[in-house]
């Protein structure tokens, strides 16, 4: 009973630390508050989010506002057709002086990355990010060197019909926890922007709410939060949904199963609960699911939409009680 107390008091405390954290987001980014939690889900599950978007909705903003509200290191990297992996990870450099190879840190050794446009990149480029999204960490001439904590990557991508883009492999889609949007803000929304960029940008007054060690200490609590056998099988069962429907070639993988519980665990946490209810992998299952399916031929060309495709998988999954 006594541990059961302690678990329970650290989820309130966790979900008093996420609510800071999405009212400081939330006054930098109008109207959105929806997304900025997931995103926050993504923070508190160690994963990494892709924004889909087109440009000027607030993606930077959002990602420089977090940072700041960590209290962490911001990098922003301009993905473009002639970037190269050294620009991102960083690259040995010969020291005249006593003829010895000193490594240089490229921009992805940051608490909060984001990498802008990634999509316009080429896929030797794109594919530098692999190493440090799946395993923290990037190697570099046979060595290896770790990413700062928390390390968090938000990566923007233009709709892949725009001029000069790659499409992302799938490979690197199912290193993403999540796939957002911002989309454009409301009317009303919209005209407290114009209001509040007459003086200051808002990002400029955003004070840091906690600390990098808070986050780190987030995710070590998300990931005592408790999942049932019961909660455990819809979340599979839903996964193996995926695999099994007629529209799909290639269904969700086990790391999209992993993430998906983490993400749910996180989730738990914002509601200050200790244990995950159907609810949060129902609510989750859309955002962390969708892209990493491969639709068949038929199906993309008819132009199905992965996201209603998964609101009907969840649809005919019985819930437990």
């Amino acid at each position: 009973m006594v541990a059961t107390d302690i678990t329970a008091a650290r989820a309130t405390s966790s979900a008093d630390l996420l609510k800071r954290l999405g009212d400081s987001l939330n006054a930098v980014i109008r109207g959105k508050r929806d997304a900025i939690d997931l995103l926050l889900c993504a923070v508190a599950a160690s994963g990494h989010v892709l924004l889909e978007d087109v440009p000027g909705t607030g993606k930077t903003t959002l990602a420089k506002a977090l940072a700041l509200s960590i209290g962490g290191l911001f990098k922003r990297v301009q993905f473009t057709p002639d970037l190269l992996p050294t620009d991102i990870v960083g690259a040995s450099i010969y020291q005249q002086s006593d003829g010895t190879f000193r490594f240089k840190r490229g921009p992805i050794f940051a608490n909060v990355l984001i990498a802008d446009e990634i999509n316009r990149a080429s896929p030797r480029t794109q594919s530098a990010l692999l190493e440090a999204l799946s395993e923290g960490q990037v190697t570099v001439d046979g060595e290896t060197h770790v990413l700062e904590q928390p390390f968090l990557c938000i990566a923007t991508q233009n709709p892949v019909d725009f001029h000069g883009t790659y499409p992302l492999p799938e490979a690197q889609l199912d290193r993403f926890a999540a796939q957002l949007s911002l989309g454009y803000p409301s009317p009303a929304d919209e005209l407290e922007i114009l209001a509040a960029q007459r003086g200051r940008p808002p990002v400029a007054d955003v004070k840091a709410v906690c600390s990098a060690a808070d986050v780190i200490a987030l995710q070590r609590a998300a990931e005592t939060v408790t999942i049932e056998d019961s909660v455990s099988q819809y979340l599979l069962a839903v996964v193996h949904a995926t695999r099994g429907h007629a529209s799909v070639r290639l269904g969700a993988s086990t790391r999209g199963a992993l993430i998906l519980s983490r993400m749910a665990r996180a989730r738990a946490l914002m509601h200050a609960r200790d244990f995950v209810l159907p609810e949060d992998v129902k609510t989750l299952a859309p955002v962390v699911l969708a892209h990493r399916l491969v639709l068949d031929a038929r199906a993309r060309y008819a132009g199905q939409d992965k996201r209603a495709l998964t609101h009907e998988l969840l649809a005919s999954v019985p819930v437990p009680r």
